[in-house]
């Protein structure tokens, strides 16, 4: 018998060119096997915003340059929800064709634009506190101490210049364009005003801004912004520095410290927006990729889902699957209070939080005839509020954008910086002040989200995407601590099979963030049986009025079909817009 066969082998250095050519093909196989969508689709809060993307897209732009030119009209048309003096997250995927400028080659990938604000260099807790140490009324809400530095220009610069195709001239121009010759309002603008009215009349920029003569305006009224374009103007041309640094960093800061804040140069120019890594998760048929810390979204949405994994709630009745979905928001909302925090500042165990182990160990607080034993006590929230804006997008290459962003509560500080037009946020409620303090919304924490200089305050905003063999979906909403169990429901809607997309956005929602120990509902969304159910159990109950703004982009990959809906909540000339199903994106550029 001969010797044995012997495998034919080629030299290390060989071997390792092989191997990498072979990555090559299949990567450029995979890529040109990968599906593309049909056209594109945007969904906004307001039809001057969608009108800004799809002009941006027939102009040659991504879908990253329209989701620019969107939050800047948002911006400018919904002041009451965000702006150049907000922040909140940009959850982008990018295709191979989009990698950012400069870098070497790359597959397809998901990241998140940390835009949060960040807390001013010289804040303390005690510029929010009185001379016997309990907290001043509305100090961190109202004025520029409420504020942190805003992340939304930074954002919308990075967005531009490392994802985008256009440059800021092109994209910001509708922005500036309709701050320049002023929008007509609708209802929701004056219902927020309304809210906010007292707080807007004693800032005199707000009031010869936002209303007419010191009262709400009517129907017809137009709103123009002239400083708030110059503003724009000056970033579009220089970018981070047109508004971090120059003559707005000049008028943001001697605008706030001459009315008692404490900002400086150095926190403007010291400002970046921080690319992290999203949060993904597994529910069932869904591949779930959400914001990451701070904020505490998407951590809360896959801990949620993953302690449902395995109940069975399509066996079970209304009142018995109401209360096992209510028991995983309590659930998973406390750990939100518990733990969750900037993660430059805090170490948070997000592995384990993300972990199928741990969501079987929290499963099992579950029972189905009591609640779970979690310590709680009632707390009043604020007004929830549609005080906060979302986009979704989707180009021909398959770019996609799911964006929140948000000034806090309507109209967020009331206070705008003079000469600049910009509105400051009051985001530095968002932080702990006291220990069981609650914030606007109701919600309390930790020492993880304790106020310190330089510190992102933990959010609720959720921008998501939802990814199974057949079908992609983009959303987000508004609606303060509501909008991760809002997210939560459409994303067990759309595991289940249930509907389609405008089904998911009518049906009624319900709430609970673990404190205040209170279940709230929509008319409708629980039926007399289930509610005596839900009581009996002990569960506190609260009928409240319809919430969010749901915008949703659902890309049917084997029917080759678009649909962009949003939330038919919103009413009103300026609240529902109807997305853009399948137009053919222009090719070439400005």
């Amino acid at each position: 018998m001969g010797p044995p066969a012997r495998a034919a082998a080629f030299p290390p250095a060989m071997s390792r060119l092989l191997i990498f050519a072979c990555w090559l093909l299949c990567s450029a196989w995979a890529q040109a096997d990968a599906p593309r969508p049909p056209g594109v689709a945007v969904a906004t809060a307001h039809p001057e915003a969608t009108r800004a993307a799809i002009e941006i897209l027939r102009r040659g732009g991504n879908a990253f340059d329209a989701a620019v030119a969107a939050s800047a009209v948002l911006g400018v048309a919904e002041p009451y929800g965000n702006g150049l003096g907000g922040g909140g997250f940009f959850l982008l995927h990018v295709r191979p064709k989009d990698c950012p400028k400069g870098g070497a080659k790359c597959e397809a990938r998901d990241i998140m634009i940390d835009a949060r604000e960040r807390a001013p260099q010289a804040i303390t807790v005690k510029h929010y506190l009185d001379s016997e140490g309990r907290p001043r009324p509305r100090a961190t809400l109202d004025g520029p101490l409420a504020a942190g530095i805003p992340g939304t220009p930074a954002a919308l610069v990075h967005v531009a210049e490392r994802y985008g195709r256009l440059p800021l001239s092109v994209t910001l121009a509708p922005a500036i364009r309709l701050a320049r010759e002023g929008f007509v309002i609708h209802p929701p603008y004056r219902q927020m005003a309304d809210w906010r009215g007292e707080a807007l009349r004693r800032d005199p920029e707000s009031r010869r801004i936002f209303l007419d003569d010191g009262f709400v305006p009517g129907d017809g009224y137009v709103v123009k912004q002239p400083e708030l374009a110059g503003t724009l103007e000056r970033l579009a041309a220089r970018g981070h520095d047109g508004f971090y640094g120059g003559e707005t960093a000049r008028r943001l800061v001697d605008g706030v410290r001459a009315h008692g804040g404490v900002w400086t140069k150095e926190d403007l120019s010291a400002y970046r927006v921080i690319e992290r890594a999203p949060v993904q998760g597994r529910y069932r048929n869904l591949r779930i990729t959400s914001a990451a810390l701070p904020s505490s979204g998407g951590i809360v949405l896959i801990e949620a889902l993953g302690i449902l994994e395995y109940v069975d709630l399509a066996r079970m009745n209304r009142s018995e699957r109401a209360h096992a979905v209510i028991e995983a928001m309590r659930i998973a909302y406390r750990d939100r209070a518990r733990f969750l925090g900037d993660p430059d500042f805090v170490a948070v165990d997000t592995r384990r939080l993300l972990s199928p182990i741990y969501h079987a160990r929290q499963r099992a607080l579950i029972r189905p005839h009591t609640r779970a034993r979690l310590v709680g006590q009632d707390r009043e929230t604020g007004a929830e509020g549609s005080n906060t804006t979302h986009l979704s997008i989707i180009d021909t290459d398959g770019n996609r954008v799911a964006a929140t962003l948000s000034l806090n509560t309507s109209f967020g500080s009331a206070f705008t910086v003079p000469g600049t037009g910009v509105l400051l946020n009051n985001q530095m409620d968002d932080f702990v002040l006291l220990p069981g303090m609650a914030n606007t919304y109701g919600l309390v924490g930790s020492r993880a989200n304790k106020l310190a200089p330089g510190k992102r305050p933990l959010s609720s905003m959720t921008p998501t995407f939802l990814e199974s063999d057949d079908r992609v979906v983009i959303l987000g909403t508004p609606g303060g601590s509501r909008i991760i169990s809002m997210v939560l429901l459409t994303t067990l809607e759309v595991a289940e099979g249930r509907g389609d997309v405008a089904d998911w956005l009518r049906q009624p929602r319900y709430h609970h963030q673990y404190l205040p120990d209170r279940l709230e509902y929509e008319p409708g969304a629980l039926d007399r049986a289930s509610l005596d159910h839900l009581r009996k159990l002990g569960h506190p109950l609260r009928e409240i009025r319809p919430y969010g703004n749901m915008q949703i982009i659902v890309w049917d990959k084997r029917r080759g079909r678009l649909q962009a809906v949003s939330d038919p909540r919103s009413t009103g000339e300026g609240k529902v817009v109807l997305g853009v199903p399948a137009m053919p994106a222009a090719a070439g550029g400005e």
